[in-house]
């Protein structure tokens, strides 16, 4: 497999220090009363700008005065920006520049209008022919804010690593069972130019009668850690059991390579009903499914599976119509509790990106994190009611071997699915996912 090349452009170590409105009072340190942002984008791209906190310096050593935050003045804001291929080819032989607005207010707008003031630019010329191909840094240090001695300061390292990533495409909406293709060339944009190679087939089913005792049935008896996962599955299916109002349940996507063996597999281990007095599926009472990875030696007649990954997913309530989803990492050693990975929501009517990486997750993993490298994988949802057909990617440091893509296409499944699994309960589903199959079990 030929990967296509993408860069990250990483701006870290953001700290800005604010010249003073008038002399202070006396020694010490004197916080500034209102907090600072700023804005970051790439110069003739049509992406949206990144915003982020910027925290005030705390420097009792400078010989100017300085509006200071309290020590500690928290750490510094980074963000990383993803450049794929099309980017990289409209970029070519322009002199790019990376422009950095910086404002003193809180983010966001009132009545139209931004509500922060812009207190200066910064731009930071870039060098993205060789960045697909080498680490390159182009800038680190200290630059003004504005014009004058007093203006302010902000402190950046701007740098570029190649991010080389697989990208597949399934063929259409996972409930229709598609085909799954690699994208080579052309990795984004129309994908106009570029190839799709098939990789993988995909089997999406129904069982309304399927229960946890069926889905347990397919794991190995190894002890104590097949007990566990056992119980792990009756607990997940069990607590839902008083329900007795509608339930979207028993979906299974499960996907096969071009030999037709399953080699991934998504599973609806715990029905999406709507919480007592609405018609929603709530934060409270998610449902979940679990990506699972077949046990060596399994046949496509009868698979042996274990888990591999645990999502829940949820309809948020607040200003913005959105799916809230939580992700972890279910430990080899079988244990019920996972490693939490990826915990975010998507726009309910634009969609977004469902993503694994590093420089996103903040505090949300406390131990290591769990895998080597830096973007794991994204995958693209659409809106409610809108036809979808996810696009992957992959970072070529997660992949080994086919197998390994193929959860990661079961996980962008399953996300694109809870999209209708959290549809309002007072609308009605797609035929696609109300049809009634056979027992299938896993």
């Amino acid at each position: 497999m030929d990967p296509c090349p993408f860069v990250r452009l990483i701006i870290e170590s953001l700290v800005l220090k604010l010249p003073a409105i008038s002399k202070p009072a006396g020694p010490g340190v004197h916080p500034s009363t209102s907090p600072c942002f700023c804005a970051l984008q790439l110069q003739d791209c049509a992406s949206s700008p990144h915003t982020t906190p910027l925290p005030v310096a705390a420097d009792p050593n400078s010989t100017t005065n300085l509006i200071e935050a309290p020590v500690p003045a928290g750490p510094p804001a980074s963000v990383v920006i993803s450049l794929d291929q099309p980017t990289l080819q409209r970029l070519s032989g322009k002199r790019a520049s990376l422009v950095v607005s910086v404002y003193m207010g809180r983010t966001g707008s009132t009545c139209g209008f931004s509500s922060g003031r812009l207190l200066g630019r910064v731009r930071v010329a870039m060098d993205l022919e060789a960045a697909p191909t080498r680490p390159t840094v182009a800038q680190s240090g200290w630059v003004s804010v504005g014009a004058g001695r007093s203006s302010a300061r902000l402190h950046l390292v701007v740098r570029s690593e190649p991010d080389p990533r697989f990208v597949f495409q399934f063929g259409g909406e996972p409930e229709c069972s598609p085909v799954v293709y690699q994208i080579q060339g052309n990795c984004g944009g129309n994908r106009s130019g570029c190839i799709r190679q098939p990789v993988f087939s995909c089997r999406f089913t129904v069982d309304r009668r399927r229960s946890t005792r069926s889905m347990s049935s397919s794991l190995p008896s190894d002890g104590s850690r097949s007990n566990s996962i056992r119980s792990w599955f009756s607990s997940l299916g069990g607590e839902r059991g008083h329900q007795r109002r509608e339930q979207r349940k028993g979906w299974t996507v499960t996907i096969h390579d071009l030999s037709g063996s399953p080699v991934a597999a998504a599973s609806m281990v715990t029905p999406f009903v709507p919480s007592p007095g609405s018609d929603r599926v709530s934060r409270s009472n998610p449902g979940a499914w679990l990506i699972l990875r077949p046990i060596g030696g399994s046949t496509s007649a009868a698979t042996n599976w274990k888990p591999w990954g645990r999502l829940e997913a949820w309809r948020e309530r607040g200003p913005v119509d959105a799916l809230g989803y939580r992700f972890e990492l279910v430990p080899d050693t079988g244990h019920i509790g996972g490693v939490p990975i990826a915990e975010s929501s998507l726009s309910v009517r634009k969609g977004g990106q469902f993503c694994i990486d590093p420089s996103v997750i903040g505090d949300m993993v406390a131990g290591p994190w769990p895998f080597d490298g830096g973007f794991v994988m994204g995958s693209t949802v659409e809106g409610e009611g809108k036809a979808s057909k996810p696009s992957v990617q992959v970072g070529v440091q997660h992949v080994s071997c086919m197998a390994d893509v193929a959860l990661f296409i079961a996980l962008s499944a399953a996300i694109d699915l809870s999209m209708d699994a959290c549809q309002l309960f007072s609308q009605k589903l797609r035929k696609e996912l109300c049809q009634d199959q056979q027992d299938y079990s896993l």
